[in-house]
């Protein structure tokens, strides 16, 4: 297992819990994100802060992790491609297992529920992939700029929030013929 960087802003160092079951620490922590937390459509980007507030529980198995975090993330609307920023809070708790626990775990075979299993390393937490875990799901499926936003025209691409009323005469391709037959019929009746 990579030991993770003890510089980086969202690796947390467990010494003060002494691992005493019962010894809890609380911080709040505004940190700058190493890398994008979310989806190709709407991110938490690298580079911009999150607030981060922790209590960290020394427990028999390891350290519990409970927590919540909150930022801005920007994307584009589904509809109509402008710009969305969203604030987003999402909550998350997870246990990070002492070593030795956990490969007690292993060795006979406790199930633990869930396939990832977070371990400490020495004494230390990274906590990028359960910020990630928690941020991933709480943003939305399709962003919008806003609920009732009517998209874009399908044939000529203007943004129909700046005209309403903007639509296209198109034939259906079905009724070509017969308005050629018309075309010529109204042309002989000219002459």
């Amino acid at each position: 297992m990579n030991s993770p960087d003890p510089r980086s802003p969202l690796v947390l160092d467990t010494r003060t819990l002494n691992r005493r079951p019962g010894t809890m620490h609380e911080l709040t922590r505004t940190v700058h994100l190493p890398e994008d937390i979310g989806t190709d459509v709407i991110a938490i980007p690298a580079g911009h802060p999150v607030q981060i507030e922790l209590r960290l529980e020394s427990v028999v198995e390891g350290v519990l992790v409970t927590g919540s975090v909150s930022g801005t993330a920007g994307g584009a609307c589904v509809r109509c491609l402008d710009p969305v920023d969203l604030v987003v809070a999402a909550p998350f708790q997870e246990l990070f297992a002492y070593p030795d626990r956990a490969a007690h775990h292993h060795e006979v075979g406790v199930p633990t529920g869930e396939e990832d299993v977070y371990e400490l390393v020495g004494d230390l937490i990274d906590l990028e992939a359960v910020l990630r875990d928690a941020v991933v799901p709480a943003l939305p499926f399709q962003p919008l700029c806003r609920a009732d936003c009517p998209g874009l025209c399908s044939e000529c691409g203007m943004h129909l929030a700046l005209d309403p009323g903007h639509h296209h005469e198109v034939l259906d391709p079905r009724w070509s013929a017969l308005s050629a037959m018309l075309g010529s019929d109204q042309g002989e009746k000219r002459n």
